[in-house]
């Protein structure tokens, strides 16, 4: 591939290819976790009409060539036989001309082994970490909710291990979150949980999900079939499986991109129903959540401390 033909691939399709989704897209701007290194609030932009990246936290940036020789921590010869086999749309390297490229990919899953910069899953286990318990205490989860869809998973990024809470889908990648850390390991795909039910209730993340099943608050009563984007990129795709039930009840984000994708689902059919108005002054349902309880937390405390003011006065008043 030239040079010329490098700065003309899609950076948006690229990124998606190698497992980063963007965690919001405002016009031509798609905005990331960076893939470059740990962050805790997204800071690295692409902007798809120009094919350029940024990175805020870094101050990094350029175009899709000078992007990729840091990600792949290669010079720009080798990089341009890396995207010899990209193919945009499919989220994979061709595999054609098996014989002929079969070194090439033996050294490149050799090189991504290496790669320092991926997320390496080591080990899963139930969730038992104290850090972990009170970030989930943070969020506003039951122990008893997280348990039933969370494992605790133990991953390598940069040469350092990390703990998080790990939502695993069908083909065995993770979404992973803890206190200071927010990303997923490959591959990335959303999670339908089949409860065998006509009706189906559909999130943009898995706090999200986490956060509906905390309040409903019969847990044995049948609920209905639960799919979880894991991003929103994936909502076209997953039509098929949507549309496969008589009713679609939609809880995304609040922000532009989650109430644009609501607003179009609903021009498509009567059966995509909208179901984020008691959240909408938040930015998703686990905010609405975090802080009904806070104020619910503090009217509580507020009435103990009236019921503790009325029993002193009433006390001195006998005297």
């Amino acid at each position: 591939m030239s040079i010329k033909e490098a700065k003309e691939t899609d950076m948006v399709d690229y990124l998606s290819a190698k497992g980063h989704e963007p965690i919001k897209i405002r016009g031509a701007d798609y905005w990331y976790s960076s893939p470059l290194r740990i962050e805790k609030t997204p800071s690295f932009k692409v902007n798809r009409q120009a094919n350029i990246w940024y990175d805020h936290g870094s101050g990094q940036g350029g175009n899709f060539i000078d992007f990729g020789i840091l990600y792949h921590k290669c010079s720009v010869r080798d990089f341009l036989g890396i995207l010899t086999d990209f193919r945009p749309g499919f989220n994979s390297f061709s595999q054609e001309q098996e014989n002929k490229q079969h070194l090439f990919f033996s050294l490149a899953v050799e090189k991504k082994e290496m790669d320092k910069g991926k997320i390496i899953i080591v080990n899963e286990r139930p969730l038992s970490s104290s850090s972990l318990l009170i970030y989930l205490a943070t969020r506003q989860i039951p122990l008893a909710v997280a348990a039933v869809y969370c494992k605790e998973v133990d991953f390598l990024l940069y040469e350092k291990q990390h703990a998080a809470i790990g939502f695993r889908n069908e083909m065995g990648g993770y979404e992973l979150r803890n206190d200071y850390f927010k990303g997923s390991s490959s591959p990335k795909t959303p999670v339908f949980i089949d409860n065998h039910s006509g009706d189906i209730d559909v999130f943009e993340g898995f706090f999200s999900f986490l956060s509906f099943r905390a309040v409903q608050t019969d847990q044995s009563m049948l609920p209905n079939n639960f799919l979880i984007l894991n991003s929103l990129a994936f909502f076209g795709q997953q039509r098929h499986t949507m549309e496969k039930h008589g009713q679609i009840n939609l809880y995304l984000d609040r922000d532009d991109a989650g109430m644009n994708c609501t607003a179009a689902a609903l021009k498509l059919s009567d059966n995509y129903r909208d179901r984020s108005s008691f959240y909408c002054n938040q930015k998703d349902l686990n905010d609405w959540l975090v802080l009904d309880r806070k104020e619910n937390s503090l009217l509580i405390k507020h009435k103990e401390k009236q019921i503790v003011k009325q029993r002193k006065s009433q006390h001195h008043g006998r005297f």
